[in-house]
């Protein structure tokens, strides 16, 4: 020592340690379940599905974009308008 006095603790050395990431091992037939069960919910399709209106300040928001802006002879809408 050169004679300096020091008071504290000493700086320690950092040091990087790995973060493993391990995932438990999966029973096959849950995962077989789940698969099934999820493509049953989401593949789920109503048969007569029902208009939903969208709120009103959506609408309000809506107009003031000019997105309802809709024309009604428009050759590409036809096919939505069944005018028999």
């Amino acid at each position: 020592m050169s004679g300096e006095i020091k008071m504290g603790n000493k700086p320690v050395k950092e040091r990087e340690e790995p973060v493993v990431k391990v995932a438990p091992p999966l029973d096959r037939a849950y995962v077989h379940w789940l698969a099934k069960d999820l493509e049953r919910v989401h593949g789920y399709v109503p048969k007569k599905p029902r208009a939903v209106k969208p709120p009103d300040h959506y609408i309000e928001y809506m107009r003031m974009n000019g997105w309802l802006d809709l024309d009604l002879n428009d050759p590409d809408l036809a096919h939505l308008f069944n005018q028999q």
